[in-house]
């Protein structure tokens, strides 16, 4: 069943009313007609089955038949720091982060970030990542969107950490030693209900200085594997094992 994210204003006590975008996925690309069902989330994350009861040029109407209990959000508050890669990659880190769970996304502008963005290309950018997230949501029967943050220095990024129980980055001189900390021994640790900051770094990884900084900041420094990740790839590691240990094994 299709489903759509509703803002506050869209809701009434019996009623949805959708707009914009959803609008003309309903009519032109799902082809839908009155009485047919939907899915319709808050933004706080609840879901209600909705049956369409009028289709007009700039709004749909429905009305609410049932609230359903679901689970679909992961048990902690994942936030992925994401160092600017090059291309469209992070197009592919919101993407599969969102449809593995993250709650949000910073894009960090680290030292060895090849791109850069200037004001007006980084709000744009914003805007096109929040779609996509909003998309794989609806994909991947979330119940909520993941929020797509601004551009953030690694100062800022240290700054936001606060309030965070976890704050980890993904460093490749841990896939190089013997004396490494790995994930597999910090995720046990990790409960349901806390916040979780996971940074990664850009593809010529982190500065010195940036680890030297983090560490200051109480970030802690983790091993992916034994290999070498990509950027695109290192999200969707840590996420997938986040979603093993909290929601596979309870």
């Amino acid at each position: 069943m299709q489903r759509y994210f509703v803002p506050h204003d869209g809701w009434e006590e019996e009623q949805v009313h959708l707009s914009g975008e959803d609008v003309h996925h309903i009519k032109k690309v799902m082809r839908m007609k009155e009485e047919e069902e939907i899915i319709c989330c808050t933004p706080d994350g609840h879901a209600a089955k909705c049956k369409i009861r009028k289709i007009e040029d700039d709004s749909v109407t429905c009305y609410i038949v049932q609230w359903l209990d679901e689970e679909k959000e992961l048990p902690a508050h994942i936030t992925i720091v994401q160092g600017l890669p090059k291309g469209d990659k992070m197009e592919l880190v919101i993407q599969k982060g969102t449809e593995l769970g993250a709650a949000a996304f910073i894009p960090f502008e680290a030292e060895r970030s090849i791109v850069k963005w200037d004001a007006k290309k980084a709000e744009k950018k914003i805007s096109r990542y929040q779609k996509i997230a909003k998309e794989a949501s609806e994909q991947s029967h979330r119940t909520k969107v993941p929020t797509v943050e601004s551009i953030h220095s690694v100062q800022e990024v240290i700054t936001a950490s606060e309030g965070y129980e976890w704050k980890l980055f993904a460093y490749e001189d841990e896939a190089k030693t013997d004396a490494f900390q790995s994930l597999k021994e910090v995720i046990p640790h990790i409960k349901p209900s806390q916040r979780v900051m996971m940074m990664i770094g850009p593809e010529g990884g982190f500065s010195e200085k940036e680890v030297d900084r983090l560490k200051q900041a109480s970030f802690q420094s983790v091993r992916l594997g034994p290999r070498i990740l990509r950027t695109e790839t290192a999200p969707s590691y840590f996420l997938s094992a986040i979603s093993y240990q909290l929601e596979e094994l309870r």
